[in-house]
């Protein structure tokens, strides 16, 4: 039969133990929370490095990191899921939208873009920002023809018209990257359908709430 001594040296290891399990579970949880938090700052330094490529901080005021809105629209957006879209003010005059629209018949499968439109629908950039291209084939917009993506600033819908918004082995304006078509293919259709979602949502895109 145990003596109160013995229940006592049994006690206290467990006590401990439990003391120790107690510590360590808070520490992961500790952990997790700055790992998540941390995470999510690089993001947020990500899309504003991103932004700031394709809008001057100088033209605005506002935090478009906090000014957003989600909008939904999967035949012009490229996704059913909610895209979102960064809105720029100046004084609290509209500046830019950035929408983060997907081209979903990349080469190798959908490629997220960042499309950055002025008020009355001029581009004022794209972006990709995700994308599982081949290297040095489909990923020409990073690495053999990193201007690529430039021919689109300073454009809309109809600059250049509607039938001229392709490939040029298509009849279009734009040209492709050696040995790839599908891409840019892709990417070019993309835009187009974002501008297209913009002429139709531009006032609503700067309101507060969403787009219906």
């Amino acid at each position: 039969m145990a003596t109160p001594a013995d229940k006592r040296s049994i006690a206290i290891p467990i006590a401990t133990l439990a003391i120790v399990a107690a510590f360590f579970t808070v520490g992961l949880v500790v952990i997790a929370n700055v790992t998540r938090e941390r995470i999510a700052r690089n993001q947020q330094a990500w899309i504003k490095e991103h932004l700031d490529a394709l809008v001057s901080p100088q033209s605005y005021d506002n935090d478009p990191l906090l000014d957003i809105t989600e909008v939904t629209a999967p035949d012009l957006l490229g996704t059913a899921a909610p895209v979102t879209a960064y809105r720029m003010r100046k004084a609290g005059l509209p500046v830019a939208v950035a929408i983060r629209s997907i081209a979903p018949d990349g080469y190798r499968g959908p490629l997220e873009l960042l499309v950055a439109i002025a008020p009355g629908g001029q581009l004022l950039g794209v972006r990709v920002i995700r994308h599982n291209e081949t290297p040095g084939l489909g990923d020409a917009f990073e690495n053999r023809d990193a201007d690529w993506l430039e021919k689109f600033r300073g454009l809309s819908l109809t600059k250049p018209p509607q039938q001229r918004w392709s490939v040029r082995r298509d009849g279009g304006e734009f040209d492709a990257f050696t040995g790839a078509t599908i891409t840019p293919r892709a990417i070019v259709k993309a835009v187009r359908r974002t501008l297209e979602f913009y002429q139709g949502n531009e006032d609503r895109l700067y309101q507060d709430g969403k787009p219906q």
